[in-house]
This record gives C-alpha cells, sequence and structure tokens, in this order.
C-alpha cells in the first residue's frame, strides 16, 4: 500500500475505525481486506465486488 495508506491505517487503528489491506494475487488482481473498528469482523473481497 502506498505510504499514505499506511500512515492512514495507522491513524484508524488508534481512532478505532476501519483499517484496509490491499494485496495483489498472482493473477496480479488486487483482494482487498477490510477489518472493523472493533476487530470484530474482517472481510475480503474483489475490488469490483465492491
Amino acid at each position: 500500500m502506498p505510504e499514505e495508506d499506511r500512515l492512514q491505517n495507522n491513524l484508524a487503528v488508534i481512532a478505532h475505525q476501519r483499517v484496509l489491506s490491499s494485496y495483489l494475487l498472482p493473477n496480479r488482481r488486487a483482494v482487498w481486506i477490510i477489518t472493523e473498528w472493533d476487530r470484530s469482523v474482517t472481510t475480503v473481497l474483489l475490488p469490483d465486488d465492491y
């Protein structure tokens, strides 16, 4: 993730907000991982599914 997004995730942890991660799969498609502020739910999805 770009530095700006990493910094935003650091702030999100402090401010009790969602944390977003993005990874490239071997087929060059992105996958997103979104963890809710209270860490109760983590969702894995493709950007097209959002």
